[in-house]
């Protein structure tokens, strides 16, 4: 069994560009998101895509329609959504420190491993049903960590050291295999 996904990162949000930490926080795509989900497009091979799952957050599901329109299914999986950062939720990102909470939750919020857990059960539940098939996951960063710690067998502490957006290495969907 195994299945592979194609994972994107929803486009720039009106709280990136300010420095916030949107969390749970419903938050639009700026301008900047929305061409950066549509250049997305041109630059995927969208054929080789069985269908889309997207976190329930309005961010990532914009970023879906800008990226697939109308050519797949998109559904809506809530085990996508970003870490809970609790009271922190829009608050200034550098106040987000990832470091302090893997166990530990963010005041009123949830932990890195909180955030594990749900992608484990929606990687679980995937194998289950859908061998062989070829998924697209438009999310976020905590739920890609959690995606390197659970494919890729690393450390979370690992996981934030080589995060992309540390080095600024983008790239136009980063793959993962289930088994």
């Amino acid at each position: 069994m195994s299945i592979k996904i194609i994972y994107f990162v929803h486009g720039t949000t009106t709280d990136n560009e300010l420095h916030k930490a949107a969390g749970w926080n419903e938050v639009d795509l700026s301008e900047k998101g929305i061409e950066q989900s549509r250049a997305l497009r041109g630059k995927i091979n969208i054929d080789e895509i069985d269908f889309v799952i997207s976190s329930d957050l309005k961010r990532a599901i914009h970023s879906a329609n800008n990226i697939f329109e109308n050519d797949k299914e998109i559904i809506t999986d809530r085990r996508l959504r970003e870490c809970n950062y609790g009271d922190l939720n829009g608050d200034d990102s550098y106040k987000v420190n990832y470091d302090e909470h893997i166990e530990e939750n963010f005041p009123n919020g949830e932990s890195l491993m909180d955030v594990e857990k749900r992608m484990r059960s929606l990687c679980n539940e995937l194998l289950e049903k859908y061998d062989g098939k070829t998924i697209a996951f438009v999310a976020h960063k905590a739920t890609q960590l959690a995606l390197d710690v659970i494919t890729k067998n690393m450390t979370w502490e690992d996981a934030i050291a080589n995060d992309w957006r540390k080095t600024k290495a983008w790239q136009p969907g980063w793959i993962y295999k289930l088994k």
